[in-house]
């Protein structure tokens, strides 16, 4: 009897135990993760932007927090995304610091130890990539959760993507056991190029003369501006499927329990822009509302702030430790501290800089070279220092410097130096550069005037080699610590792409559509001399 009584009692506890516990995941925060695909931060409305119109980030802004200083430490797609999901900066990634990879198996995603611990995740569009995620008992990893992209529409054109980003999430929601905490990755493949040229004005109704500004190391003519159009048409079109589903959230009564995160991986995919490590490049949008967490919504926070952060943000807020989690160290900090504050402006004064750098974008160098950069942004200012100042910082001519996409204002700004011979805009968009640059980002947002030149900030650029030198030990990067060439020695994921400099220069064929004949700059490999050159002296050289 006593027997039967304590094999009852041993029961009861256990279920009791194990309704605990689902009460404790029933209670913790679901998370929706916004991604636009190449969106320039100062393109979204809720900052100021007055032709192009986003009113659902502006509501994760208004009900939220509106942050004026966020940045990816790499702005190229796969390893920016690498960043978001490992909490580590893109130096810290081994393969995966480089665009296009294959993903090492030993970075586990804060995706994935959602899922290890309770979570129902899933993603829908573009999640991490281009690149190899790599398997995992011979099923390949979902480094974003489980794929939902069975549901596909009609774009309104030909180059938008025919994924029903707003059908799958309600797939996902239908698909959600009962109670079950979600975390879901909405992964939009816009405003990512190519697009429907005229698109902008024609299907949007927009108009060239409402753009109040072209950046200065463009041609401001027709063909840009519509470009720029084009552009904020497909803006627009991730924002109104980013409006359905926080509907979708409210009807299902799962919104005030749901952390919003809208961001975009890097900034717009225009000449001197995505895939370099300037202002407009690597500095990101960012809202995030959470109406039972953040306090006081409707702040503006100038905190800055990294991709690094969110994964710890998410592992705090779904009540994993980082040793729970079996990710590698991360190096990013949670943002809870601000969503716990009431404050606006500065909110925590050792939020007070952030890294950048860069190492192998898309293949266009001799043998799959990269163009390393690292910098920091620290009170106003950006300092960043070229290693390899003998190579082509977007790649080389001959190939038609592939680390910028083509596009009708690629085209313009090589038509300038071949038509008119205008050499100012090939030079600021292709030209070699000098070891050092630095830019007051406050006075010159398009980071064209570069101060290094100038001795009046000799010290001040020092001193932000010192410290960007400093806390690259302290995150054990390759690059300062002699070992950087690794990064152009780890493979290139993609059909044909591996070695495309030495087999096009070969003869050799290649993928139609890799290298774009009208890019093709044959008459500029002489061109080497850097527009910008000015060292550091040796003793604080990295």
């Amino acid at each position: 009897m006593k027997k039967i009584f304590l094999i009852a009692l041993s029961s009861f506890m256990g279920l009791s135990q194990l309704s605990t516990a689902q009460e404790k995941i029933a209670k913790r925060p679901n998370i929706l993760f916004a991604v636009a695909d190449d969106a320039g931060w100062k393109h979204f409305s809720a900052y100021g932007c007055k032709w192009v119109k986003t009113p659902a980030f502006d509501r994760v802004a208004k009900d939220g927090i509106l942050f004026n200083n966020a940045y990816t430490p790499n702005g190229k797609c796969a390893p920016s995304r690498a960043c978001i999901i490992t909490g580590r900066n893109s130096w810290q990634l081994e393969e995966a610091g480089n665009h296009s990879p294959y993903f090492p198996a030993k970075f586990k995603t804060y995706a994935e130890a959602l899922t290890e611990n309770g979570f129902f995740v899933g993603f829908t569009g573009k999640g991490w990539g281009p690149g190899d995620p790599g398997q995992i008992n011979g099923k390949e990893r979902e480094l974003t959760g489980t794929e939902f992209d069975e549901f596909k529409l009609k774009p309104p054109t030909k180059q938008i993507s025919n994924v029903d980003y707003t059908k799958n999430f309600e797939s996902f929601l239908k698909a959600r056991p009962k109670g079950q905490p979600f975390c879901f990755w909405y992964g939009s493949k816009e405003p990512h190029r190519a697009y429907e040229y005229m698109s902008g004005a024609k299907l949007g109704g927009m108009d060239i003369n409402s753009i109040d500004e072209v950046p200065c190391f463009w041609p401001d003519n027709e063909v840009v501006r519509n470009d720029m159009l084009d552009y904020a048409y497909e803006m627009e079109y991730f924002d109104k499927h980013l409006q359905n589903i926080l509907k979708l959230l409210e009807e299902s009564g799962e919104l005030d329990n749901t952390i919003v995160i809208v961001t975009s991986d890097n900034g717009m995919p225009f000449p001197r822009v995505k895939g370099q490590v300037y202002e407009y490049s690597n500095h990101s949008p960012l809202a995030i509302m959470w109406p039972n967490g953040i306090k006081n919504p409707g702040r503006v926070v100038d905190d800055m702030v990294s991709f690094i952060d969110f994964a710890p943000t998410c592992l705090e807020i779904a009540g994993i430790s980082e040793k729970q989690s079996g990710m590698e160290k991360l190096s990013g900090k949670s943002l809870t501290d601000i969503f716990y504050s009431e404050k606006s402006g500065v909110v925590n004064k050792k939020r007070d800089f952030q890294m950048v750098g860069k190492e192998r974008h898309d293949v266009g160098r001799p043998n799959d070279e990269g163009y390393p950069v690292r910098g920091i942004i620290q009170n106003g200012y950006l300092y960043l220092h070229n290693f390899k100042t003998d190579r082509w910082p977007v790649g080389n001519p001959e190939l038609g410097y592939l680390n910028c996409d083509s596009s009708p204002t690629k085209t313009e700004v090589l038509n300038s130096r071949r038509n008119e011979g205008i050499m100012k805009y090939w030079e600021l968009n292709f030209g070699k550069r000098g070891e050092n640059e630095l830019y007051d980002i406050k006075k010159d947002p398009f980071c064209v005037n570069n101060l290094a030149l100038d001795a009046n900030y000799s010290k001040l650029m020092a001193n932000m080699n010192k410290a960007m030198t400093k806390q690259l030990i302290k995150e054990n990067d390759p690059r300062i610590l002699g070992n950087g060439d690794i990064f152009d020695h780890y493979l290139y994921y993609g059909d044909g792409v591996q070695n495309l400099y030495n087999n096009y220069m070969n003869g050799q064929p290649h993928k139609k559509g890799r290298i774009d004949p009208k890019d093709i700059d044959m008459d500029m490999m002489d061109k080497t001399t850097p527009t910008n050159e000015v060292k550091l002296p040796k003793k604080i050289k990295s």
